[in-house]
């Protein structure tokens, strides 16, 4: 399942209140631990049914700072959200972001 690009708040919202188990990416495309870390989210979708997205930091900044205030959770990037019922249920950043880690996230 591919995942979508989140350009605007009101995507982002459409996102955030899909139904079950979702991720969410925040990605720098000029860092190369996001770069790592954005590897290993691609490399999980490929064997993962799950509903994702990537707000692109630098490019779409307003929805990168709306995740941080919306959620109260301090900016981060590379950083990986496990969303649902419209909530954060699990957080990471940097290189915490393994395949392995949310493969983990998931199933808890």
């Amino acid at each position: 399942m591919a995942q979508k690009e989140l350009h605007s708040i009101e995507e982002l919202d459409q996102f955030v209140a899909g139904e079950g188990k979702r991720l969410l990416f925040k990605h720098s495309t000029i860092c190369p631990i996001s770069t790592s870390a954005y590897e290993e989210f691609q490399s999980f979708l490929q064997e993962q049914e799950v509903p994702a997205a990537v707000i692109l930091v630098r490019e779409d900044r307003p929805v990168s700072n709306e995740v941080a205030d919306r959620f109260a959770i301090k900016h981060e990037s590379p950083q990986i959200f496990l969303m649902e019922g419209g909530q954060v249920k699990w957080h990471t950043s940097h290189w915490k972001i393994t395949k392995d880690a949310i493969g983990e996230a998931l199933k808890a």
